[in-house]
């Protein structure tokens, strides 16, 4: 295992990094399913509570691979037998959802991120052994990590209440590792790498709700009812997902990879972002349920199943990267569609919502595609001048 060139350029996702969020697919897919399962019931404030726990061990897992991955390189039978053995756990953890959320059995959900820690906690002995020049960092993560699994196994014997008040102690301390382990000099990243695979596990979450997004057309055509209310659904939930996509993508991230104050505030700020996201196609569910009467919220909550996230993605991003790199008016445009979209959570109906929050996020787009027009004109310039 030898460290990678943190300037390395060009640098792409690998195969087995590919491979390796094959399995967040099926347990965000599991979460966000459980969390419309919820909220359809009308137990909003469980499942958005049991939805925070359980995305902060899928997200955390994804994030620490990510990371550890982008600065240490090596592609043996070992290395591709320790990934695996993490996915194994992912897909022990998906496993686990269910009860996790509905009865707040977190047994199978610890099991499978224990599982997946560990893993991690070989790996980084492993760069320890093979890099002495980032050992260090490396033994401190290690230590670290199989500290606070104790304590996440432990936590399994306290009762409801307190676990519940562990759970977030442990996740304040999982987020602390990497503060103080490398504190006095970090891991060789790769800006492009980093971003690069947060872009692609964007696209997972996105992906749900395009799934979502279909489902709505596919149970019209079974049922042969509302089929033209759901096929709005269906166009409405594609146009905000395309226009989150855009918001997202619309300028580069590389240069929020610098410092491990930045880097940290990159990385973290992303739960927000992708737990935001994977709630979006719980929404677009809920959304379906409450044209065909199936669910047992208020109008005004069901229609903050979904505006609810699609307004903290936009905000996210928003605060994250373009604040500082819109104009004015953008940032006044993004604003004003972000307010539409949450004014659309007190549309009388359904459809209304969801074309008001369809308007609101194409005001979003809007908001950063304002400096593209001075961006095209002095590349021509320069390329005039070459």
């Amino acid at each position: 295992m030898t460290a990678r060139d943190a300037h390395e350029q060009h640098r792409a996702a690998s195969p087995l990094e590919l491979f390796f969020d094959l399995v967040f697919v099926v347990a965000v897919s599991l979460s966000s399913q459980q969390l419309h399962h919820m909220e359809a019931q009308g137990e909003l404030g469980v499942a958005v509570m049991s939805y925070i726990m359980v995305f902060f061990a899928i997200w955390w897992a994804w994030m620490n691979f990510t990371w550890f991955g982008t600065s240490f390189a090596v592609d043996d039978w070992l290395y591709r037998v320790m990934t695996i053995l993490q996915m194994a756990g992912v897909l022990v953890l998906a496993s686990g959802t269910a009860s996790a959320m509905e009865h707040q059995d977190f047994t199978i959900v610890t099991l499978g991120y224990v599982i997946m820690r560990l893993a991690m906690v070989g790996q980084w002995l492993r760069a320890a052994a093979s890099v002495p020049e980032f050992r260090r960092v490396c033994l401190r993560y290690a230590g670290a990590i199989a500290l606070v699994q104790v304590a996440w196994v432990l936590r399994l014997l306290l009762p409801p209440m307190a676990g519940v008040v562990a759970f977030f102690v442990l996740a304040l301390a999982e987020s602390l590792v990497p503060v103080w382990a490398e504190r006095d000099g970090h891991a060789p990243w790769n800006a492009h790498h980093i971003t690069e695979r947060y872009s692609l596990f964007t696209l997972i979450l996105l992906g749900e709700s395009i799934l979502a997004s279909a489902g709505a057309i596919i149970e019209a055509l079974q049922k042969q009812e509302h089929l033209a209310e759901l096929i709005v659904v269906s166009v409405a939930a594609l146009a905000i997902a395309a226009g989150m996509w855009w918001v997202y993508f619309s300028r580069e991230h590389t240069g929020h990879i610098r410092t491990l104050a930045s880097s940290i505030r990159y990385g973290y700020f992303h739960y927000v972002i992708f737990a935001a996201a994977g709630a979006f196609s719980a929404g677009i569910e809920v959304a379906v349920d409450d044209i065909d009467h199936e669910t047992r919220l208020s109008s005004i909550a069901a229609h903050a199943t979904l505006t609810v996230p699609v307004a903290v993605f936009i905000l996210g991003i928003w605060l994250l990267t373009l604040r500082v790199q819109l104009t004015a008016v953008g940032n006044t445009v993004l604003l004003c569609g972000a307010a539409a979209i949450v004014g659309a959570t007190f549309v009388p109906s359904t459809l209304g919502m969801l074309l008001t929050a369809a308007a609101g996020t194409v005001a979003a787009v809007v908001g950063v595609e304002k400096r593209r027009p001075q961006t095209n004109a002095r590349q021509r310039q320069v390329s005039t001048t070459a």
